[in-house]
């Protein structure tokens, strides 16, 4: 009987998160038709800020590799389907995979010589990387569109692919993120996985246990880069007309970093979290104070790190661990 329920609690421990993911989509579908057209933006922005932190979190937050030029990938992706559906004639959803695997070789090709390089090194490395990027994009203006933009063929004779408008692109996004949840939740409980923490807790010491730190490390940057990529190309198709400065705006990145440091980095539900609350707070903040809604984010940003320097999922866990929920004794703990 004892042994019965050895074996039936951890399949209820490895059930639970994903019954939890599926119930959560199953709620946001449901969600959809309770919205306005304007509710429906924002919570659609909010599905693709969750999609993108869930990808910089993979060699950031796993891995410990903290890129700067995340961005590169979302604009990759989304000036791939704009050149593929302009002036090859594809389909978006034909675009929308090749996208994403373009960035992934992209991230593989870039990824080989920036990550043998560490800390503020990388960093650096990873930012000159998406400025070089864009500088590239706006200079082939027959290609791109150059800093005139590039729009994307969606009505008339000319469009592959029906616009999917408001509704479409709730689905579309909130399918993204979806996978980007699934993919981070198969890596976390994986040894893949395991091998990514090993790399950040002390690379050296997971070198010489007989891990390919250099192939771990090149492939979860391809892989950060097909999420980011795919959600780069559904965000261009969206936009219809894309210019390089928003689509390789540095803005993006930190964004990104700040909702997976916010909920909780080398998490599955952190990077979620940080999205969900800094999207709705700043949204809330820009309705209610149009005029120092920034200000008042960046405060309510930096008192966020200062209380909950381990993110708020981590905090969670350590804090049912230990029984201490207190905030200041959670700063002193890391000596803040």
């Amino acid at each position: 009987m004892a042994a019965e329920q050895l074996r039936y609690r951890p399949t209820v421990r490895t059930a639970t998160p994903w019954a939890l993911g599926v119930l959560l989509v199953a709620a946001a579908l449901a969600l959809q038709t309770q919205l306005y057209t304007g509710q429906a933006r924002t919570v659609t922005a909010i599905f693709m800020y969750v999609a993108l932190a869930l990808s910089w979190n993979l060699i950031g937050g796993y891995t410990g590799y903290a890129s700067f030029g995340q961005v590169v990938f979302f604009g990759i992706g989304g000036y791939f389907t704009a050149v593929a559906m302009t002036h090859l004639g594809w389909s978006f959803w034909v675009a929308l995979v090749a996208s994403g695997l373009f960035a992934a070789c992209y991230g593989a090709l870039v990824g080989i010589p920036l990550l043998r390089l560490r800390g503020h090194y990388f960093a650096i490395a990873t930012l000159g990387m998406a400025e070089g990027t864009r500088e590239i994009v706006t200079n082939l203006p027959e290609l791109t569109g150059g800093g005139g933009g590039i729009t994307l063929p969606t009505v008339g004779a000319a469009a592959t692919t029906p616009y999917l408008g408001n509704d479409g692109f709730y689905v579309l996004f909130l399918a993204l993120a979806a996978i980007a949840l699934l993919v981070t939740g198969v890596i976390s409980r994986s040894k893949f996985g395991f091998a990514l923490r090993a790399i950040h807790q002390d690379e050296d010491a997971a070198a010489a246990i007989g891990i390919n730190t250099t192939r771990t490390k090149v492939v979860t940057f391809a892989l950060s880069g097909f999420l980011a990529g795919m959600v780069g190309s559904a965000y261009a198709f969206q936009q219809v007309t894309i210019y390089p400065e928003r689509l390789f705006d540095v803005e993006i990145t930190v964004l990104m970093v700040v909702m997976v440091v916010i909920g909780g980095s080398g998490t599955v539900i952190g990077p979620v979290i940080g999205a969900v609350a800094l999207q709705f707070v700043s949204e809330w903040l820009r309705q209610n104070y149009t005029d120092i809604h920034t200000l008042l984010l960046g405060g309510i940003i930096i008192l966020a790190v200062i209380l909950l320097p381990q993110g708020l999922a981590n905090y969670v866990r350590e804090a049912r661990r230990t029984g201490e929920y207190s905030l200041l004794a959670n700063v002193r703990r890391y000596r803040l």
